[in-house]
């Protein structure tokens, strides 16, 4: 492990992650909940700028939970930190005996950590071990994926969740170079992957690599799948007026938000009804208008956050009884 964790993680939107949950967190007794700790940057942010705020934060990552615990160790029992995924939510909250939140933030994506980290083989700048998985203590890696996978289930992959226009044209390389010698690192996929790709499509988009990578960390982590599950548990898990505040990085993700906070925001009513009774009125009201980005200025100090999309909402009613 490096040391210099805190200088390098900078939380994206930060500012702005605060003002969104800040009417719910001023209320007595609050608890906002970090669905995805990492580092803990945002977390800290929020004890600090809430004083009265308890937080219950969530990471599957054990060297993530080590690491943000030594930094929020100062606020004692306001912090209770959890090994869990994030739609793992109704069970920490039952845990902690906390049927209601005031606050809820996910900051999706990975972290600044299993970046920076080699040896977690998250990054195609670097050569590591194909790893990418979140919990290293479970789960199969993305090598594994790579040398096991039906071809064909492996261009689902890439075209679904990397968006890979290749897909075909990477995964007929990738199966031909298992047969010869199963991948273990990284740098050998990046290479095939440059090798693969017509001239015209390693023009446009940064690292060719990109996509593939994106869509293996994905797949490896169910990252997608998880989502689905944790979006509605957390707005089920708010109070009346309690906030949720969503950080995504790609069109998949933002997508998955934007259907889960319009879906609550929506009324329920079947078509034509005069009045719309109380159980079928939205229960949730958008705070963002579509989703916001980041500035100009906190991409030039923190390129990480230049895919950044937020949205957020707050709660406006208890679901009725049907």
């Amino acid at each position: 492990m490096t040391s210099n964790h805190d200088e390098r993680h900078v939380p994206v939107m930060l500012q702005r992650c605060l003002e969104l949950l800040a009417p719910a967190l001023t209320r007595p007794g609050a608890v906002v909940v970090d669905c995805t700790l990492g580092l803990g940057g945002h977390s800290e942010a929020l004890l600090d700028a809430f004083p009265d705020v308890r937080l219950i934060a969530l990471d599957r990552d054990p060297d993530a939970l080590k690491l943000a615990g030594e930094r929020l160790a100062r606020y004692g029992d306001r912090a209770t930190l959890v090994h869990a995924v994030y739609d793992e939510l109704p069970r920490v909250l039952a845990g902690t005996g906390t049927p209601r939140v005031q606050g809820v933030l996910f900051d999706l994506g990975v972290s600044s950590m299993q970046l920076d980290e080699a040896a977690r083989g998250f990054a195609y700048a670097q050569d590591a071990p194909l790893d990418m998985r979140m919990d290293q203590s479970r789960g199969v890696s993305a090598a594994e994926v790579l040398n096991t996978y039906p071809p064909g289930e492996l261009v689902r992959i890439l075209r679904t969740y990397g968006e890979e226009k290749q897909a075909r044209r990477i995964v007929e390389a990738v199966v031909r170079e298992r047969d010869r010698e199963p991948f273990d690192t990284s740098a050998r996929l990046v290479d095939l992957i440059r090798n693969a790709l017509p001239q015209a499509a390693k023009r446009t988009g940064g690292n060719p690599a990109k996509r593939t990578f994106q869509a293996l960390r994905i797949e490896v982590n169910g990252e997608l799948a998880v989502l689905e599950r944790a979006l509605p548990a957390a707005v089920d898990a708010l109070a009346v007026d309690g906030r949720i505040a969503v950080l995504s990085y790609h069109s998949l993700e933002d997508r998955l938000v934007k259907q889960v906070l319009a879906a609550g925001a929506a009324t329920t009513a079947p078509p034509g009804l005069p009045v719309v009774p109380e159980r079928y009125q939205p229960r949730l009201e958008l705070l963002t208008r579509g989703a916001e980005l980041p500035t100009e200025e906190e991409v030039a100090r923190n390129r990480r956050a230049a895919p950044a999309r937020l949205r957020g909402a707050r709660r406006i009613r208890e679901v009725a009884p049907a």
